[in-house]
């Protein structure tokens, strides 16, 4: 056999074992699991980690609220689908002018998807901009441009792989009987929903909709809390022949009737977010989290789907990783959401399909281990300069589980000031100045934590950002292995010295 020839069968052979690789991989894990993929952090994960950590739990699909660079490059090649969002301050400039969204889908979906491989499937355009709370405010540009949005991605030859959407909270739609069958759309903006569907429907795009049995829970004292979750001994909810046990698939077959009394039965329905967080709120805990979230683990992992549509949707579970940045406004559990802590470490057990356990996050780098707290020889002869120090810490940085209810909230007055001031230390990547607070404080390298209150120490970004290396994607790296067996094999068989 010639060289020539022998050359073409090894890579033959090394393409075969590439395939076989991907196809392995793709068996030995459960498919369809989704979630969120929030940023709003002061000390983010880096991309390439937290892209190892959608694929060794089972993620096949990820939603971005944002088009963020980092997210985006690190997504390319990874076997995951994307969902990228469009925040709703973009809207007006989007709505006012079809030039801007095409320069958008050239920004940031056709360079991704040419440069990096980046599999972006979906546009979600806005984020629930129809909120009572926004008072009308993305009401006149939400329509406009998700039209200009969805006439860019056409115009970049696209329109066939990639579709638009827009997630919608489950306030757009709502029932007068207190029965499912009863839905409709709010009053106030029936004429644009029946627009934007049917503009959905005739271009082959999705509806999606935001579901959370936490907020209903948390909104009304009244409500009866077992009905909140999957597995419960609530009273069921009987609408005509059907049986409803659950407030999940009561609201979404809310929404199903509201489609269907307007003519879109058939519009597919993709379930954006939907979760439970694990503090800031007295029902936000690992106990309740774990119920919930394990339970909706398993009718995605099963095919569950809802009493009037028994085929699944698509469902993305919110969230990955907490997030200390976000707002509060809603309350202080908003930055609990993740199913991970901020740096990738597992927050409770979950079986993410088919016996396979939640991984942690792996490769973090953290700042020193040491901590500032109250100093033990610290006294307070003026209450108010301590209240001002905790309040100029928690102004800068996350107190959200010093709260009512929450898993610092059982601390007494010195641990209480010494989370605050170490939350405000961590925060600022533990400079000598950030640990003085009127000489209250101090470092210690003896880890605070007690009971439920985790005292945290931030990830280390200088050193992730100084190790190139580690921005190397696993399968960057085992294809590089194989890249380097396959010469070592053309040196044997063809005797190349």
């Amino acid at each position: 056999m010639g060289q020539t020839h022998k050359i073409h069968l090894l890579w033959f052979f090394f393409i075969i074992c590439l395939f076989g690789y991907d196809q392995g991989l793709a068996k030995g894990a459960f498919g369809g699991l989704a979630c969120n993929w929030g940023l709003q952090s002061t000390h983010p994960l880096p991309p390439s980690i937290v892209v190892k950590l959608l694929k060794d739990n089972g993620f096949t699909k990820v939603k971005l609220f944002e088009a963020d660079p980092g997210a985006l490059k690190a997504l390319g090649r990874s076997g995951i689908q994307v969902m990228v969002g469009i925040p709703n301050d973009m809207l007006a400039g989007l709505a006012s002018s079809v030039r801007n969204a095409e320069a958008w889908v050239q920004q940031n979906v056709s360079n991704y998807i040419s440069r990096y491989g980046t599999d972006i499937r979906l546009v979600a355009v806005a984020n629930e901009p129809f909120l009572h709370t926004y008072k009308d405010m993305f009401v006149q540009t939400t329509f406009p441009a998700l039209q200009n949005i969805q006439a860019a991605i056409i115009k970049a030859g696209l329109g066939k792989q990639v579709k638009v959407t827009i997630p919608l909270n489950a306030d757009v739609y709502q029932t007068d009987t207190g029965l499912p069958s009863g839905g409709d759309f709010r009053p106030d903006i029936k004429n644009l929903m029946v627009n934007i569907v049917k503009f959905l429907q005739d271009n082959g795009d999705p509806l999606t909709i935001n579901i959370y049995p936490f907020l209903s829970l948390q909104a009304d004292p009244n409500f009866p809390k077992e009905y909140a979750f999957f597995n419960n001994t609530a009273n069921p909810l009987v609408d005509g022949s059907i049986v409803y046990t659950n407030v999940y698939d009561a609201n979404f077959d809310t929404l199903i009737s509201t489609l269907e009394k307007n003519g879109f039965g058939q519009i597919p329905v993709i379930v954006g977010e939907v979760g439970w967080p694990t503090d800031g709120d007295p029902n936000a805990n690992i106990d309740n989290a774990r119920r919930f979230n394990q339970a909706l683990l398993n009718r995605i992992v099963q095919g569950i789907g809802s009493p009037k549509r028994r085929t699944p949707p698509d469902v993305y579970l919110f969230s990955l990783v907490d997030e200390d940045n976000k707002s509060v406004e809603p309350g202080n559990f908003e930055r609990h959401w993740g199913i991970f802590n901020f740096d990738g470490s597992i927050k409770y057990p979950l079986d993410m399909g088919n016996g396979r356990p939640i991984v942690a996050a792996r490769g973090v780098k953290y700042l020193a281990k040491q901590w500032c707290v109250m100093a033990p020889s610290a006294t307070v002869l003026d209450p108010n300069v301590l209240a001002q120090s905790i309040s100029y810490a928690c102004q800068y940085a996350d107190c959200t589980s010093l709260g009512y209810g929450s898993s610092c909230s059982n601390l007494d007055a010195r641990a209480n000031a010494s989370y605050a001031f170490n939350m405000y230390y961590q925060t600022m990547n533990q400079r000598k100045d950030s640990c003085v607070f009127n000489n209250l404080s101090t470092v210690t390298t003896m880890d605070p934590s007690q009971g439920t209150c985790r005292f945290e120490i931030m990830i280390d970004i200088g050193k992730h950002e100084l190790a190139p290396s580690s921005n190397k994607s696993s399968a960057s790296r085992i294809q590089s292995l194989i890249m380097a067996l396959v010469l070592g094999l053309v040196v044997v068989i063809c005797g190349v010295h």
